[in-house]
């Protein structure tokens, strides 16, 4: 493979298989002999919390984070940063009264304590609901993941679907294997080795640019917070606005209500970060991971901010660098595009790593967290109700296996994307990136009953995932200039930190109205 060599040379191909080598040993070094699927999914509840800080990090982040974080700040600002104000709320909500009462509830997943408020049908609904929406999304990040590991190892502007087909193998590989013989233990270790190379991978390129930039700190702060970008009169420090435009992305209101609704779901409601909080030695414990992961996460966006920010004076402030450096080609990330370009040998081999951490950082969380669903939310109760007398847990080599399936299928959705992948015509990958917004709303409108309020009950559960599905479908910018224009005469939109709040209002009062005396068994 020649063309691969060219730009991805032995001695970057012998980091990489480093990689894979370390992640591979300290994944079966920490698997145990476990029996049965409370403990190959909750490592006998013995991982230290800050372990599960930082494992929590390395599975929020994505390829969009890798990617797209440095990408925005280098197109317009560090507005995207705002949203945290919402996280650091959200965490505290998630700690102090999540945390605890699905911890105690004692489950192998957080959906096990909808079952014990409103029967198995609603366990199992909302669990179907988390697994098909966490399906589509990680298979569909997998992919994303899949497109600068192209451009680093082989140097595609537009990479072959045989290209992506093997990135997107190679990366799945390696994460199945580990995940599959370890459990929840191995992901958790193994996420806390590919945090430390993602970060490391963050300061090596902060180092290299301020070393290729002829500007001392000072003065990079004074261009930035002189400089704008095209088609933005702010400044590129801008962090936060105070407009009322319900149409802006990035406000303080936006960042207060739509950041807070957002990161409580995604703390309190996704079993696949969730699965973090109960795998620690306590209760309290549990919380102060979520929490410590909010802050150690704001800390590593700032850092791809800030190499964007830096990008942005290397490519685009000629003048300062005393030399044009080209621009990126159509459709190719900013980062990406100087990771492959200005590293010499090795690095760029520590940065292809990064990309593989952070990629398969996300995906062995999901694997882990979709089996465990699949296992104790559906099919364990599936097999009582057929079969009373059956004992409640199952061996750990039926969980090895359905872990093992949902690799396959992560991996399967993966190439699928690849294949109707068009540059030009995203639809369906913009729907499977955001389809968590949709399961969201209802899911945690439901758990909102249940922890706030002695209403509801199984029916009230489905009906309140259904109506997330249908409010956020609804406010979707196409959709809603259709019903707008009609019944206002003119179409409106709205941004999507919005979507949430409203989605999640409207699921929970469909849960409240049901009658708490029905309960589904």
């Amino acid at each position: 493979m020649p063309m691969m060599l060219a730009v991805f040379g032995p001695y970057d191909w012998a980091v990489l298989v480093a990689y894979f080598a370390l992640v591979t040993v300290v994944g079966v070094a920490v698997a145990r002999k476990e029996q049965n699927a409370d403990e190959y999914f909750l490592g006998h509840r013995s991982i230290p919390a800050w372990a599960a800080a930082l494992s929590l990090v390395a599975t929020m982040l994505s390829a969009a984070t890798f990617v797209g974080v440095p990408d925005a700040a280098f197109a317009t600002d560090i507005s995207y940063l705002s949203l945290s104000i919402g996280g650091i709320i959200a965490v505290f909500i998630v700690g102090l009264i999540f945390v605890p009462r699905l911890y105690h509830a004692g489950s192998v997943t957080i959906y096990g304590f909808i079952g014990q408020r409103y029967g198995d049908n609603a366990r199992m609904a909302i669990s179907c609901m988390f697994i098909l929406g966490r399906l589509l999304a990680s298979g569909s990040r997998l992919f994303m993941a899949a497109l600068p590991v192209c451009l680093l190892m082989f140097g595609a502007k537009q990479p072959s679907l045989e290209q992506l087909i093997l990135s997107i193998c190679l990366i799945t590989a390696v994460g199945t294997f580990y995940t599959t013989i370890g459990g929840v233990r191995a992901v958790v270790w193994v996420d806390v080795i590919q945090l430390i190379i993602v970060i490391g991978t963050a300061f090596l390129s902060i180092w290299l640019l301020l070393h290729r930039i002829p500007l001392h700190f000072g003065q990079i702060f004074q261009l930035l917070a002189h400089s704008n970008s095209k088609g933005h009169d702010t400044s590129k420090l801008h962090l936060l606005g105070f407009s009322f435009d319900p149409t802006l992305n990035y406000t303080f209101w936006t960042a207060i209500i739509g950041g807070t609704f957002l990161n409580t779901a995604t703390y309190g409601v996704d079993q696949d970060l969730a699965q973090r909080f109960l795998v620690t030695r306590s209760a309290w414990r549990g919380s102060i991971s979520v929490i410590s992961a909010q802050l150690i996460s704001i800390v590593v966006i700032c850092l791809f901010l800030f190499i964007g920010l830096l990008l942005y004076i290397f490519y685009q402030r000629p003048e300062v660098m005393h030399a044009n450096h080209g621009t990126p080609a159509n459709g190719i990330s900013i980062y990406p595009w100087f990771l492959l370009n200005e590293l010499p040998t090795v690095f760029s081999g520590i940065s292809i790593a990064g990309f593989f951490a952070i990629a398969q950082g996300s995906m062995d969380s999901a694997m882990n967290a979709l089996a465990s669903s699949i296992v104790a939310d559906i099919w364990l109760p599936l097999r009582a109700r057929r079969n009373p007398q059956a004992p409640a847990q199952t061996q750990q080599h039926a969980s090895k296996f359905i872990v093992a399936a949902v690799g396959v299928l992560l991996c399967a959705f993966a190439i699928f994307c690849a294949i109707i992948y068009n540059p030009e015509k995203k639809t369906l990958l913009d729907f499977a990136l955001g389809v968590m917004t949709f399961a969201f709303s209802g899911m945690l409108g439901v758990f909102l009953a249940a922890l706030l309020t002695r209403r509801g009950n199984g029916a009230s559960v489905i009906v309140a995932l259904l109506m997330g599905v249908l409010m956020v479908t609804l406010l979707q910018d196409r959709i809603m200039q259709w019903w707008t224009g009609h019944l206002f005469g003119s179409p409106h939109t709205l941004a999507w930190p919005w979507w949430m709040p409203i989605g999640t209002t409207a699921s929970f009062i469909c849960c409240v109205l049901g009658s708490p005396k029905r309960r589904d068994v």
